[in-house]
């Protein structure tokens, strides 16, 4: 019986990799260019998107949160990134200042991060749910967004060269040995996410907090440290994507990242971390990554309607909940006929004669 229910665990251990073949396997057979090389890379730079805004929402569910704010902050740090490639910081003398193009990636990644911060601060020194805080974020940030520039686009994104701030197009659409650029940030930040999640005192501080913050505070857990850094992370991820979505359109607009959170949700949640906290690792995120976007991208290409897709992809997220919990369901059954099995070894003998008689 033991195992039997063993057998059980490592399939639903591994049930985002299931998914993942079985939707690979299926569109493979209904779309006859599916598996080639140029639509997988044209789909895996599709993931990154999605993969990079996971990494930083498994941080913040790791600690029992949530960051529905990632979408907007998306948006709003590509609306910074246009203004300043094309119009530059106005001072307070009237004169413009333009940036060359690091120097607009690195103060749109450090405006994301401070939201993240500002995330974080609300939550761990007033004492507001991550729910709340995060979504009263996302309106703040879209309706900043909305009103960078009445509502409207920055189109054209290129530069100029007489101001030296050509060249934004390379973050989302150049390539490194024939990888796309977004496609070698997810790796990076999949090894960053795991490097600190398994290899650091950090790491081991996120899952104690997402396990049992009272115990974690009893131990002398820096809760209020944790949770400033995972909500600022993830603020830099959702910066990063905002910066990705411009530079490949061209194009900074307020409604970018919209309904993203959901997606990094989906694929934080297939990959097997817990809503509640404490459970859960990055590399299944980036597998979710994977299967929402292949499975979105598979749809795309077989031409069923944007209707149906939102009800595959909710029907899918659900499952893949109920799944999580009878996971753990069948783990604590595990673990409660493993502690018995020990019990009933340890006993001593006469002990035992006792009990038959």
């Amino acid at each position: 019986m033991n195992q039997k229910y063993m057998f059980y665990m490592y399939l639903l251990k591994a049930r985002t990799f299931i998914a993942l073949l079985l939707v690979i396997a299926v569109f493979s057979v209904m779309v006859p260019n599916f598996l080639t090389f140029s639509n997988l890379l044209i789909m895996t730079q599709h993931v990154a998107i999605t993969a990079l805004l996971a990494i930083g929402m498994t941080l913040v569910i790791l600690t029992g949160g949530i960051d529905l704010s990632v979408g907007a902050v998306a948006g709003i740090c590509g609306m910074v990134a246009g203004a300043l490639l094309t119009s530059g910081l106005p001072l307070w003398n009237g004169e413009i200042v333009f940036f060359n193009v690091p120097e607009v990636l690195l103060i749109t990644l450090i405006f994301g991060t401070l939201v993240g911060f500002i995330n974080g601060s609300v939550i761990t020194r007033f004492g507001v749910a991550p729910f709340i805080c995060t979504l009263g974020m996302m309106y703040v940030a879209r309706g900043a967004a909305l009103l960078f520039n009445d509502g409207s686009t920055y189109a054209n994104l290129n530069g100029m060269a007489a101001l030296g701030n050509t060249g934004f197009a390379t973050l989302g659409s150049g390539t490194l040995l024939g990888i796309y650029i977004p496609i070698w940030l997810m790796l990076a930040f999949l090894l960053l996410g795991f490097w600190l999640t398994s290899k650091t005192p950090l790491g081991r501080y996120i899952y104690a907090i997402g396990g049992n913050e009272s115990a974690a505070r009893l131990a002398g857990v820096p809760l209020v440290k944790v949770k400033l850094f995972v909500y600022a992370f993830s603020g830099l991820c959702a910066a990063l994507v905002g910066l990705i979505v411009a530079s490949q359109l061209q194009t900074a607009h307020p409604m970018t990242g919209n309904m993203f959170e959901m997606d990094a949700i989906g694929a934080t949640v297939l990959g097997g971390t817990a809503l509640a906290g404490g459970r859960g690792r990055v590399s299944g995120s980036i597998i979710g990554a994977f299967v929402i976007v292949f499975l979105a991208d598979g749809m795309v290409m077989m031409g069923v309607s944007d209707f149906w897709q939102m009800v595959i992809k909710g029907v899918v997220i659900v499952t893949a909940v109920v799944v999580d919990q009878f996971q753990q369901s069948l783990q604590n059954k595990v673990i409660l006929m493993r502690r018995h099995a020990e019990k009933v070894a340890s006993a001593p003998p006469h002990s035992m004669n006792t009990a038959s008689s």
